[in-house]
């Protein structure tokens, strides 16, 4: 694949092509709505300077919530009210259909650039033929396993998720033999929110059961595929995995795997810096996988996460707007983003770039679980989608939780999700 670097020089190119009123450029004060952690922010300042210096327009952030749903809650509020104030957004992959008739169309400025991506993730930001948001990075789940534990009971990495049953009962039933009675095969996130949508959709989907909602808007959820993922999982509460993990979330689990108490784990990428830092009990204990699939004539199925970046229809600075989110999406931004934050790059080349593998050997590492991504079903079902997915990992969460049947509670689902449909999403 031919690298494309996009420089500041080359985002001007990129920019004569669109279409803006001509005439010379000014320099502009422009704002951007994201959450940033403090050493996140350092090195987003450090891009800003150079930015700035470059084109001679600054960039404000406007601090958000670490709450994903208060951010989305704030900037449908912002929106709704055609705020000026506000020039660009960092979205979640999940955001874009139900934002996107007030944000700008960067299919023609961005078109080079999102071909050197991976088009899947790209496929997220796109609605209606429109792209409305940039991605700047990604993340997928992966299967984290004790590779000491592993290699102490003459265990393989379990490529489906039976295997994995059966691994992590030999483990457990052996640390526990040896005096852990804290010790637990496997944990994940089981709470009744958005988390568990991602779990339970890597069952499924890993299963041949679809994607609760497929790419053309039907919904065939109730099918025996799907039923046979969740009575896999509801299995492991209690025996592989502890019963408190219908309250986990991806810090209650990570608790427990950081501390030596499971063999694997799901979890996403930050999971991995962690858990490898000086202090940590499994430093140098642990690798990663790409998570099971339902049998062997099955694939994989890793939940698309990430992060983009959106200009709203309201700035009344759209040009430079563009122009930053085309730097914040570009070569050197996310390869800066890989080597300082390990954040995962969606061009597809720089998971071959020598000096991101030096800086973060994590990203190189997950080049093959970013490969067997798949979409939360936000793009079919639009405005609609959180309501799709409240009603899917509540069902998930009552079968889990011994409360109906797989079976029962797909079918309830599946009439469910007709009625949200309507006549159309």
């Amino acid at each position: 694949m031919t690298r494309h670097h996009f420089s500041f020089m080359g985002i001007a190119a990129l920019m004569a092509t669109a279409s803006f009123a001509a005439g010379p450029a000014t320099a502009a004060e422009i704002s951007f709505a994201a959450h940033l952690s403090s050493y996140a922010e350092a090195d987003f300042n450090k891009v800003v300077e150079a930015y700035t210096a470059e084109t001679g327009n600054t960039v404000k952030l406007v601090p958000m919530p670490n709450s994903a749903s208060d951010q989305f809650g704030q900037y449908r509020l912002w929106l709704a009210a055609g705020n000026k104030d506000v020039d660009l957004y960092q979205i979640d992959v999940s955001w874009a259909p139900q934002m996107a008739d007030q944000l700008v169309d960067m299919r023609e400025a961005g078109k080079h650039l999102v071909a050197t991506m991976f088009p899947t993730i790209v496929d997220t930001q796109i609605v209606d033929g429109r792209l409305v948001g940039l991605p700047m990075w990604t993340d997928a789940p992966a299967l984290y396993y004790r590779s000491d534990l592993l290699e102490k009971y003459g265990v393989e990495v379990p490529k489906t998720w039976d295997e994995l049953s059966a691994a992590a009962k030999t483990i457990q039933d052996g640390e526990r033999a040896e005096g852990n009675p804290d010790f637990w095969g496997f944990v994940w996130q089981g709470n009744a929110y958005e988390g568990l949508t991602c779990n339970a959709l890597e069952w499924v989907k890993s299963y041949g059961g679809g994607e609760i909602v497929e790419t053309d808007g039907t919904i065939d959820i109730f099918n025996d595929n799907a039923v046979a993922a969740l009575n896999e999982a509801a299995s492991w509460v209690g025996t592989i995995s502890p019963p408190g993990v219908l309250t986990y979330e991806e810090e209650e689990s990570r608790g427990v795997w950081q501390v030596g108490n499971a063999a694997f784990m799901r979890n996403w990428t930050y999971a991995y810096t962690l858990a490898d830092a000086e202090g940590s009990p499994i430093k140098g204990k642990f690798a990663t996988a790409p998570l099971p699939s339902g049998g062997p004539d099955d694939k994989p199925a890793a939940s698309l996460g990430g992060w983009n970046i959106a200009v709203s229809k309201y700035s009344e600075h759209q040009e430079a707007a563009i122009e930053f989110a085309l730097f914040m999406a570009g070569w050197e931004a996310q390869k800066d983003r890989a080597m300082h934050q390990a954040n995962l790059p969606t061009i597809i080349d720089l998971y071959d770039d020598p000096d991101v593998a030096e800086a973060a050997a994590i990203v190189p590492k997950w080049k093959d679980v970013v490969l067997n991504a798949v979409a939360r079903p936000s793009a079919p079902t639009k405005t609609k989608y959180n309501e799709v997915s409240s009603k899917f990992y509540s069902a998930v969460h009552e079968t889990l939780a011994g409360n109906g049947s797989a079976a029962e509670n797909l079918e309830v689902l599946q009439i469910e999700l007709e009625d949200v449909k309507g006549s159309a999403w």
